[in-house]
């Protein structure tokens, strides 16, 4: 499996913010976001071959419960189900960080935190060929309802400005599932302070007006935006 980087920190980001988590992030991805803020895992995949044995043993090495499994897009690595399996039989908590394009099918799971991408995500500078795969496959509807069916879950959305809300429920709607409005997480795009600042007073007035949660971005504040954290 081609690994990007293995750290351990906090949870930066949605319902588990703030709990020390081992990070395994996988490199390489089916989707090329415009915004992509770990580009070394998706746009130019880099890393080094690790075995599934590997993996284990240097996710145990750190002190935590709790395992992040990240991307790029992590599902897209055939490893991915057994290293899956061997993390959860190690009674370790499993988080998939995942755009929900991917099917499930009985993976290995404590928490899908599925984030759909939204048009603001089509990338403008890569060809026509990239800009067309991304636009097929950022949503998929049925795939999401299989996450949401199967496991504890949260919607995840990365939002640029008021106007993206209206694709958001036109998406939760397509899913065809309740999805209860305090699971649906939204996140203002941004990969520094001010950027980040600039977009929460907005998005703030959205999650009170629809029963939303606000998503921070922990990691960015305490670190800012650098591997390994």
């Amino acid at each position: 499996m081609l690994i990007s980087e293995i750290f351990y920190s906090i949870q930066g980001e949605g319902e588990l913010t703030g709990v020390p988590s081992v990070f395994l992030r996988t490199s390489g991805c089916n989707l090329r976001c415009s915004w992509c803020d770990t580009k070394y895992a998706s746009w130019n995949p880099e890393g080094n071959e690790m075995s599934v044995d590997e993996l284990v043993e240097k996710v145990a090495s750190f002190p935590a419960r709790h395992v992040v499994l990240t991307g790029g897009e992590p599902l897209v690595a055939k490893a991915m189900p057994e290293l899956a399996r061997r993390l959860h039989e190690k009674g370790l908590h499993i988080t998939f960080e995942t755009a929900g394009t991917v099917a499930p099918q009985g993976i290995a799971c404590d928490l899908a935190s599925l984030s759909p991408k939204l048009s603001n995500s089509t990338p403008e500078t890569l060809g026509e060929g990239w800009r067309q795969k991304h636009e097929t496959r950022r949503l998929q509807p049925a795939i999401l309802r299989q996450w949401i069916e199967n496991y504890p879950f949260q919607l995840k959305f990365v939002v640029e400005n008021a106007q993206d809300i209206a694709e958001i429920e036109a998406l939760i709607a397509a899913i065809g599932v309740p999805v209860p409005p305090h699971k649906v997480l939204l996140m203002p795009q941004g990969t520094d302070t001010e950027t980040l600042d600039g977009r929460q007073e907005s998005l703030v007035e959205l999650c009170k007006s629809r029963g939303y949660r606000y998503c921070t971005r922990l990691h960015i504040a305490l670190f800012g935006n650098t591997k390994g954290t």
